[in-house]
């Protein structure tokens, strides 16, 4: 391994011809150059996606009501209906498997009349009614003051957390917003609280940060909602599919409001946890199809250093002949064919190696450099393992790139080998 002859030899052999060299090397290089530039461009995609879910309770399933279309119990289908809070005790108790349980009031959205008043400011926001145990689902990060919590729930306070734009608008660059009043709907509040969405891609049409909180209970008495519940989040325990919390929780609401049990149609439902799971299977596929195209690359690569490697070993047929004859055993001869493979490939997929990656991490650099780095492509490179990994192929594909080669110089008898022009 360490023989300074035999090194000398290979350095040589690969000299002596530059051009076939260049060209035999560049088949390994290219192919390895490949495979590292589109894992990389894979991760940068993966990375992409998995940050759309970041922060976000991905054990997590979403239901809302839509109109019915099957009749049932005596009422006709195209019936509108509403979950309630009786719905919500009843889930409590009657679905054990459940995490977190969080209704939402919804009643009106960002895009319509202005329905915020501060001063002589107006402007129009999403304004949702919830329960605390909506911000262990979807987290936020408080710029200033608190997030709603239970007292505000059990007390029917009139108090108002708001998204760091609704601050930007209706306050001044100096002023602080907590302890101020803001009019919703006619109605006063006091905010108490600015946050900043730690998630902005998972938002069901509404923005974040021009979103204001208010408790659940105080948003239905201040407006005389009744018992209505617009839209409910559930999470499940540790280790149970929320697709069997989501199943339950369908089942016991359609039997309590006398909707048909086969009447899917009449919710509304997106379970983060499935749609988590079908991104990872659509990057793993994209994973494999570009490892059997990178390997495939590198395949053509490894049967051009093979041919070479026949030609030399033909080229040399006298000098095996003489190693032969004066006492070198065939595994010696092997050797030397395989490190003069592995050493081929090794360097030449080493040059591409360190050459994709450059290349990743000068993309990468560019684009956050110049604020390019968003929702379709972020953090493209490759982790240590697939460094390795792709170091393992190199080593095996320079071994089989050899062995067929040094096969053929030792079946070669020294007798005939020494005849040789």
């Amino acid at each position: 391994m360490f023989d300074r002859d035999r090194w000398q030899e290979i350095y040589s052999t690969l000299k002596s011809n530059k051009l076939r060299t260049f060209m035999t090397a560049f088949g390994v290089f290219w192919g390895i150059l490949m495979l590292i530039i589109m894992t990389g461009s894979g991760n940068g995609l993966r990375n992409s996606v998995y940050d759309g879910f970041q922060d976000f309770a991905t054990n997590s399933s979403f239901m809302w009501t839509r109109q019915t279309t099957i009749p049932y119990k005596g009422l006709p289908r195209g019936r509108n209906w509403l979950f309630n809070n009786e719905d919500m005790k009843a889930l409590r108790e009657g679905v054990p498997e459940m995490g977190y349980l969080a209704p939402r009031l919804q009643p009106w959205s960002g895009n319509g009349d202005n329905n915020v008043v501060r001063g002589i400011k107006t402007a129009s926001y999403d304004i949702f009614g919830d329960y605390p145990d909506f911000f262990r689902i979807d987290p936020v990060t408080m710029l200033s003051g608190r997030e709603i919590n239970e007292i505000d729930i059990r007390e029917n306070r009139k108090v108002a957390v708001i998204g760091n734009r609704v601050r930007d608008e209706l306050f001044d660059l100096d002023e602080d917003p907590i302890g101020q009043y803001i009019r919703i709907r006619g109605v006063y509040f006091q905010v108490v609280g600015v946050f900043e969405p730690r998630n902005k891609n998972i938002s069901f049409g509404s923005d974040k940060e021009k979103s204001i909180f208010i408790p659940f209970t105080s948003l239905q008495i201040a407006y005389n909602m009744g018992d209505e519940v617009h839209f409910i989040a559930v999470t499940a325990k540790e280790n149970i599919p929320v697709s069997v919390v989501e199943k339950k929780v369908m089942a016991i609401l359609a039997e309590r409001n006398k909707v048909a049990p086969e009447d899917e149609m009449a919710f509304g439902h997106v379970n983060l946890e499935e749609e988590f799971k079908q991104m990872n299977g659509l990057f793993n596929g994209i994973d494999m199809l570009i490892w059997i195209v990178g390997i495939g690359t590198l395949f053509a690569g490894v049967v051009g250093v093979s041919n070479i490697m026949l030609i030399v070993v033909k080229e040399r047929t006298k000098e095996i002949g003489i190693q032969r004859s004066i006492g070198a055993t065939p595994w010696k001869v092997i050797g030397q064919i395989l490190m003069e493979s592995v050493t081929l490939t090794s360097l030449s997929g080493m040059i591409g190696l360190v050459l994709g990656v450059s290349i990743l991490e000068f993309i990468n650099y560019q684009m956050v450099s110049s604020g390019a780095e968003g929702e379709t492509f972020k953090n493209p490179g490759v982790d240590f393992n697939t460094a390795v990994i792709a170091l393992v192929v190199l080593i095996i594909a320079g071994l089989l790139a050899g062995f067929i080669p040094a096969k053929k110089a030792v079946s070669i008898k020294p007798v005939e080998a020494l005849r040789a022009d």
